[in-house]
């Protein structure tokens, strides 16, 4: 018997009909993110507690409107950052590619996982110059108090205020703790993603564009559960820095303090406060992404 596989031809239009679907469940990906978002904030920066009550709690104290605090900058600054983590990553492979050549040239010149760990960890490393000050101001509006309370009128306000107070230094509060979420972070996503396809890619037998949409779309989903998974403790962090009090309201002093904090207050749980919202964004979000980078990508070749 012939080891070979047998392929059957899609219509075009039929390929483009799946394309839209998976598109749009990307998109409705997206928008859950944004409501679930404020959830996660909430528990890492207030001590916890379960996801339905703290949802219940901000729609019956807050209203609807309430889950889209601080939504304005994410929604500016997402395309930039996810077209900075992608050119980046192209950069780095090549990079990487180019040593490999010089180094091996007898041997495939393809990247190692653990390279892939390393070009995004390098993706992460310039993606943070944008998201840190996207990702502060953000979470500034969404743990700011409610009603009369509010400190922020907006996202121009907040960082208006945070320049005045700070700086450009207030602005990038938490930065060591978002590089190394970055860093981390977008080395796992990509290099969870890659191994995947390549491991469906072998046990096929097919190419990487033969690839069905509903493949891309798992496989990148499981690569941001892995991005959550591996690196929540470090966002717990991130986060409660960047919620923190301006000037002499100040409570914590660097990364060090809000880590003995944290495990004082609440033990190793503290730092996965927030992880079930987290998960349950990473999957639609990271496949949407993920469906539409290989859409472009052959539209390209």
């Amino acid at each position: 018997m012939s080891d070979q596989i047998p392929t059957l031809e899609v219509p075009r239009s039929q390929e483009w009909r799946q394309t839209a679907k998976d598109v749009t469940a990307g998109a409705a990906g997206g928008v859950a993110q944004v409501l679930i978002d404020l959830v996660k904030v909430r528990l890492q920066t207030q001590e916890g507690g379960d996801a339905w009550s703290a949802t219940r709690h901000i729609w019956a104290k807050e209203g609807a409107l309430a889950f889209y605090k601080g939504t304005l900058m994410p929604l500016l600054g997402v395309g930039a950052c996810v077209s900075i983590s992608f050119g980046a990553l192209h950069t780095f492979r090549q990079a990487i590619e180019s040593c490999n050549r010089q180094t091996r040239p007898s041997h495939d010149r393809t990247l190692s996982l653990p390279q892939f760990y390393i070009a995004g960890a390098g993706a992460g490393l310039v993606t943070s110059i944008v998201s840190g000050p996207v990702e502060h101001i953000r979470i500034r509006l969404q743990t700011q108090p409610h009603g009369t309370g509010r400190i922020y009128m907006g996202p121009f306000d907040c960082a208006r205020k945070l320049m005045r107070a700070g700086g450009l230094a207030g602005l990038y509060r938490g930065q060591v703790m978002t590089v190394v979420r970055e860093m981390h972070g977008y080395g796992v996503w990509f290099a969870t993603y890659e191994g995947l396809v390549r491991w469906a890619m072998h046990r096929q037998r097919k190419r990487r564009e033969e690839l069905p949409g509903w493949q891309i779309a798992v496989y990148g989903g499981l690569a941001g559960e892995a991005l959550w998974l591996l690196g929540h403790p470090i966002d717990v962090i991130k986060s409660r820095m960047q919620s923190d009090g301006l000037g002499s309201e100040r409570k914590y002093r660097g990364v060090e303090h809000v880590v003995r904090d944290t495990w004082a207050v609440s033990g190793l749980r503290g730092l996965f406060y927030g992880i079930g919202p987290a998960l349950l964004r990473a999957m639609p979000a990271s496949a949407g992404t993920f469906v539409v980078a290989e859409i472009v990508r052959e539209m390209l070749n």
